[in-house]
């Protein structure tokens, strides 16, 4: 946190320092987007969350199915445990002792797997904010454009909803 402050005192000195040396030039355009009202409303992440819900649906649906045994033959060895002979209560304990094994093992990968599909994914949409943010902070003849970090942006200042209304018309057209 500290370090936030140190850099963003830094980068005000530093914009007041290029303004000030430029005193005789045009002042200097600041900008602000808030990345995290981005990520949360743009459709391209909601298109993200839809393939990455799409892609693993299956697998999810496995792994509550065997839940589903899991917990059946959990349910029967304590109903019916008493009454079984000897061998048949071994046999089922280790099915449920395996079956156990096996889904802490799928669900791992299963998390494994879609933590990497997701990082893909935001990898991909944070490259395409990255430009979307260029493209509005040229066309609006903007200097310079704060993100993370930022404390105070007035409205004039935040190009947040630009960014936004350009990522729905990329979205729109595709």
């Amino acid at each position: 946190m500290l370090r936030k402050v140190h850099v963003m005192i830094f980068s005000l000195f530093l914009v007041m320092g290029l303004s000030l040396g430029n005193t005789a030039s045009a002042e200097l355009k600041l900008g602000a987007v808030n990345a995290a009202v981005i990520l949360e409303k743009a459709p391209q992440a909601e298109q993200a969350r839809k393939l990455l819900e799409k892609e693993f649906a299956p697998r999810d649906s496995e792994l509550v199915k065997l839940q589903k045994s899991i917990k059946a033959n959990d349910d029967k060895l304590q109903r019916d445990g008493a009454v079984m002979s000897e061998s048949e209560r071994v046999k089922l304990e280790r099915e449920v002792i395996s079956q156990k094994r096996e889904l802490k093992r799928k669900q791992d990968e299963f998390r494994e797997d879609f933590n990497i599909r997701r990082n893909e994914e935001f990898g991909k949409l944070q490259k395409r904010i990255y430009e979307a943010i260029v493209a509005q902070a040229k066309k609006d003849k903007y200097d310079v454009i704060l993100g993370d970090g930022v404390i105070y942006a007035s409205d004039t200042a935040d190009i947040t909803q630009q960014v936004l209304k350009r990522l729905k018309a990329e979205s729109a057209k595709k």
